[in-house]
């Protein structure tokens, strides 16, 4: 056995404690109750997306071929959600809008995490001169307003899913790297970089060795957080009528429903639909990325 455990690289043994940490991690989120429910439902609604060729084939929303579905009909045993102003069954186009909302939110936020990481380790490792222009820049787009930024940017640019992916992701990454900086600082005072550096390791060996394991975690907690509030730009870029308009989305569902004035004219379940569904996803994200939180964060497992 010893003889075994003498033969393994140093990579293989590497591998085997990040896969007895994942197992740990898993065992731990399992025990957390609002982490799981938000994890069941998370899984529902992206299973159903991916469905929707199947479950909604396309031609259910081509107006010319539900010219007669009643307008604006109530939810009922023939119509599960209401239709639309067109006739259009509205759980065809949830379920077709959940496929761009979950994409800009998970692509928004990849690109926001990788630029905030990014940026947060280099302003907390550099010193000097391009350290404090890493937390000036840093600084510059926490105060700029987001949304703000974010709806110049999609007028700007060519209207589509990836241009609101790119201006939500270019906005948002301020936070994530704050939060990276200070947890790299903390990590470059141990002692085992210090030792690292005297031995003569060089910036890219340190960052990739040892900074960049230490704040994966606390990046994971902040990414599940993230997505939500890219679903909640998203929606609210559609709404202003800034996102593709030959795609379905929630925001876009909202803004045909209050094109119609469907909050005045008794027409509630064209506007509940999508909200709740927009309400209901953000808290399933809010509730695993606070399970994930209190796993990865010590400090918050006692309270």
């Amino acid at each position: 056995m010893s003889a075994h455990v003498a033969s393994r690289s140093p990579r293989s043994m590497a591998w085997a404690r990040r896969r007895a940490a994942f197992g740990q991690f898993c065992r731990e989120f399992s025990r957390q109750r609002a982490g799981m429910v938000g994890l069941v439902f998370l899984v529902v609604i992206i299973a159903l997306a991916m469905l929707a060729p199947v479950l909604a084939p396309a031609w259910m929303l081509d107006v010319t071929k539900v010219m007669d579905s009643p307008r604006f009909a109530p939810p009922s045993m023939e119509h599960p959600l209401g239709t639309d102003h067109q006739g259009r069954e509205l759980w065809v186009r949830m379920l077709w809008g959940a496929q761009v909302s979950l994409l800009v939110g998970f692509a928004a936020t990849a690109m926001s995490m990788i630029i905030g990481t990014v940026v947060g380790i280099a302003a907390g490792h550099f010193t000097g001169l391009s350290g404090a222009l890493l937390m000036r820049l840093i600084d510059f787009f926490l105060v700029l307003p987001s949304l703000i930024l974010a709806i110049v940017l999609s007028t700007v640019l060519s209207r589509g899913v990836w241009t609101i992916v790119i201006a939500i992701g270019l906005t948002s990454w301020a936070g994530t790297a704050r939060v990276v900086r200070a947890q790299t600082l903390s990590v470059e005072s141990r002692d085992y970089v210090e030792r690292s550096r005297v031995l003569g390791a060089g910036h890219w060996h340190i960052i990739v060795k040892h900074l960049l394991p230490a704040v994966l975690p606390l990046v994971l907690a902040n990414t599940t957080l993230t997505v939500g509030s890219a679903i909640i730009a998203e929606s609210t870029l559609a709404f202003l009528g800034l996102g593709d308009t030959t795609l379905q989305s929630w925001g876009a569902v909202l803004r045909n429903s209050m094109d119609v004035s469907a909050a005045t004219s008794g027409y509630w379940w064209y506007v509940l639909v999508p909200g709740l569904a927009i309400v209901m996803v953000v808290l399933a994200f809010t509730l695993v990325g606070r399970a994930v939180e209190t796993i990865v964060n010590p400090t918050l497992r006692s309270r």
